[in-house]
This record gives C-alpha cells, structure tokens and sequence, in this order.
C-alpha cells in the first residue's frame, strides 16, 4: 500500500484505547523524541529506549544520550502524571559495523539506512517483548530525512515474526517535525547535523 497514512493508522488506533498501554519506545534523539512524546504521552505508559549504536564518535553518542535525559527530565517535572521512564543500553559500535559490512559505499537513506533500521527496532521489540511491554515503537519517523514507509514495514514484519505489537506512525505529519524544533527550541536541546553515523557525516562534508 504505496501511499498508506500511517499516522491516521495510529490515530484510529489509539482512539479507541480505554486505558493506557506500556510502550517501548525506540528514541534516537532527544529533539526528535519530543514531538513524538508530546503525542502519545495521553495514550501511552511510554518508556524511552535509547539503542543508537550507528552514532560516532563515541562523545557525539555521549551527548546526544545527555540531551535525551535533559529533555526527559524537563518534561517530568512538567507532566508528572505523565511521567517517562529510562533504559538505556551499553554502547556497542561493532554491532551497526557488523550489519552494515559490504553497505559501506551505499547513498545515504539506502540499504545501509534500512539495515540500521531493522537493527534498532528488532533490539526494541525483543526488549519489549522480553520485559512484557504491550507495544513497541520509534521516534525516527519524524524525521524528514528518513523513509517512513519502510521503517513501518519493518516494525510491522518484526510484530509479525516476534510477537509484539507495533504502534504504526508518521511522527513528521501535521507540522510534526516543525513542532519538533519548536520543542527544542523551548527546552534549548542540542540539534544534531547528521543522522549519527560516519557514512552520514562524510556525506555533509561532502555537500
């Protein structure tokens, strides 16, 4: 289904909820999480899960790890009877160089893209699924950058193949990725000017 909407997906979904689901959710940043956040907070019991093996160096990953807590932290002392948790994971590079081997010299939002895609939601799911959360989910649709056709379809392969729901999404509709600057503006979040990787960065240099 070519031209599916699947925010409207998610919004006919949680429409109908009579109480409020835990969800996993994949986080891979703090500016892009806030929109997303501010969504499914009234929807959702959403814990935050901060699996970003493709950013380097490991400083970058250090900080953008940070700025999530931050906005975290803010948004918790704001929205107490919304309150998001944490669980963060050891950083591990080899695991983004591993799956994507043989990628290497793939056009940025490629094959290589969608490798660490799949990566990073089939690390959410299992977690999910292995600490018997309801849903899983991620933040990276709100990103214009990023092919959200194909991350749903993987989410979508990985509910089927691991038993765990996916929440369906298109983060970046209804002005979503302009309200996600907005969000980093009130909270003063550091923006990132590439996706993580070093593939994703030589690419700014290069244009």
């Amino acid at each position: 289904m070519e031209n599916k909407n699947y925010q409207k997906v998610l919004e006919d979904m949680v429409k109908n909820f009579t109480y409020k689901p835990t969800l996993l959710l994949h986080s891979c940043c703090g500016p892009c999480s806030t929109q997303v956040i501010n969504f499914l907070k009234d929807y959702f019991k959403i814990t935050i899960y901060y699996y970003n093996p493709n950013i380097e160096p490991y400083l970058e990953y250090e900080k953008r790890k940070q700025e999530q807590i931050k906005f975290m932290q803010m948004f918790n002392e704001e929205e107490p009877t919304n309150k998001i948790e944490f669980r963060d994971v050891d950083y591990n590079h080899d695991d983004y160089e591993n799956v994507v081997l043989g990628l290497e010299n793939e056009p940025e939002g490629g094959a290589r893209c969608n490798k660490c895609f799949y990566l990073r939601l089939k690390k959410t799911a299992l977690e999910a699924r292995e600490n018997n959360f309801e849903y899983f989910g991620t933040t990276l649709t709100v990103s214009p950058h990023k092919n959200s056709k194909i991350i749903n379809e993987i989410g979508e392969a990985l509910e089927k193949d691991l038993g765990i729901k996916f929440i369906y999404g298109d983060f970046k509709k209804n002005d979503g990725y302009k309200k996600s600057i907005d969000y980093s503006k009130k909270y003063n979040l550091y923006r990132q000017n590439y996706c993580g990787c070093h593939y994703a960065r030589s690419d700014i240099n290069d244009r």
